[in-house]
């Protein structure tokens, strides 16, 4: 994936922040879009979709940041949206909240105890605060090592670090995640089977119920 880092922009943004209540501002705000579709720098992904590149901008313009750095970090992965790991990172470190931004690994390399997580010192008050940490036994207990194609089995290191990124994200900036899960998540979340449902007539015994309350029926009626 590319390297992107967040370009933050000038807060007297030419966009109104409730444009879907302003139909000049949708306008403006479409062609916008309609611009970015029509360009061969933006991903593939958004080329000739002008609405896609709409809700990017949109998305760019409440965030405070480049509609490129959303076109190139945000993709869809089992139609859902989701923001690829560096981006994410780079989001705690554009906030403005954190200062001295980095990952730190813990454990036995190449083990199940190896793990990760992220700290950060808040601007204002110069507290240091951890992130969740994530380890491979955890990746393994919640199932996302063993799926198939699961990229914590090839690129450990790097999932390690997305995964804690998210966690602090979540936690601490969920607003700029604007509702979106981070690279990885949403291959990692394995619906519940449904419980199955009793055969009722299955039961040998409730064979024999059904049949005496039948004849029991048709003795009534005759």
């Amino acid at each position: 994936m590319e390297n992107t880092e967040i370009m933050t922009v000038e807060p007297n943004t030419q966009l109104s922040s409730n444009v879907f209540s302003d139909p000049e501002a949708f306008q403006n705000l479409f062609n916008i879009g309609k611009m970015f579709a029509s360009s061969s720098l933006v991903p593939q992904a958004y080329q000739n979709k002008p609405m896609d590149c709409t809700i990017a901008v949109d998305m760019a313009n409440r965030m405070g940041v480049s509609p490129m750095m959303v076109m190139q970090n945000l993709y869809v992965v089992q139609g859902k949206p989701q923001w690829s790991g560096q981006a994410c990172t780079s989001m705690i470190m554009a906030s403005g909240k954190f200062k001295n931004v980095h990952h730190v690994y813990t454990g036995e390399r190449n083990t199940d105890s190896w793990g990760c997580f992220l700290t950060a010192e808040k601007v204002d008050t110069g507290e240091t605060i951890n992130g969740a940490e994530v380890t491979i036994q955890m990746a393994k207990d919640e199932g996302w090592y063993g799926k198939n194609g699961s990229k914590w089995k090839t690129m450990p290191e790097l999932m390690l670090a997305y995964r804690a990124s998210a966690f602090f994200a979540r936690m601490h900036i969920p607003n700029s995640l604007m509702g979106c899960s981070v690279e990885g998540e949403a291959e990692d979340i394995v619906k519940a089977a449904a419980p199955a449902v009793p055969d009722i007539f299955s039961d040998p015994q409730n064979e024999k119920l059904m049949k005496e309350a039948s004849e029991v029926f048709d003795n009534v009626t005759e």
